[in-house]
């Protein structure tokens, strides 16, 4: 398989387009199964994308297994139940909150770890924030190695962490669906806010 942002840069304009204006958010899958080379191309992908010190601090569970699908949809609200019971992979996209014991490797420059021990507050709105980042990143990489995501909310982040991440460090954010979407689940294209109503200059 040639490597993404090599097919990314041969393609041009056309590889943005399909990434940022032609994908969509599916609901529904076809039967065709996600393999481990391109999930792993594209969390490399998204590992290259900024976070504040380098900190890294999106964690991921690829759930594909029935029975990690069965433990999962205990978690999901009904509406979404479907959606993740038929996709072929269920990110569960998370962040680590003891993500600053990584920065003296991740970060060398300078001591970026003391700046976060013992502050509960700062750790959580760091991890956050970046994590978040890096999950968007993510979908974007997702869509350039040729896979469809369907990122959603509607379950229970308390279940799933309990499920998943019962040691604590690691808290869910939120889910994606990966696979190849099923075109005839799509709803219409929904409009997007112009320039003028969500950008200023100052």
């Amino acid at each position: 398989m040639k490597d993404a942002a090599v097919r990314v840069e041969e393609d041009g304009e056309d590889a943005v387009h399909r990434i940022f204006k032609f994908a969509r958010t599916h609901n529904a899958w076809l039967d065709e199964p996600v393999d481990e080379e391109r999930l792993e191309e594209a969390v490399a992908m998204a590992s290259m994308g900024p976070t504040s010190a380098n900190c890294q601090p999106m964690r991921i569970v690829f759930v594909r297994s029935a029975e990690g699908k069965e433990r999962l949809l205990k978690a999901v609200s009904p509406g979404n139940f479907e959606k993740v019971r038929t996709a072929p992979v269920t990110a569960i996209l998370g962040y680590d909150l003891e993500f600053y014991e990584n920065l003296p490797r991740l970060f060398p420059h300078r001591d970026a770890r003391s700046g976060f021990v013992g502050k509960d507050d700062h750790i959580r709105t760091t991890a956050f924030r970046n994590a978040t980042l890096q999950a968007g990143y993510l979908i974007l990489a997702l869509r350039a190695v040729g896979l469809d995501c369907g990122p959603l909310s509607g379950f229970s982040n308390e279940a799933v962490d309990a499920e998943f991440f019962p040691e604590g460090r690691i808290r869910s954010n939120f889910l994606c669906n990966i696979g190849h979407g099923d075109s005839s689940g799509l709803f219409g294209r929904l409009p997007r806010l112009a320039f003028g109503e969500v950008s200023t200059y100052a």
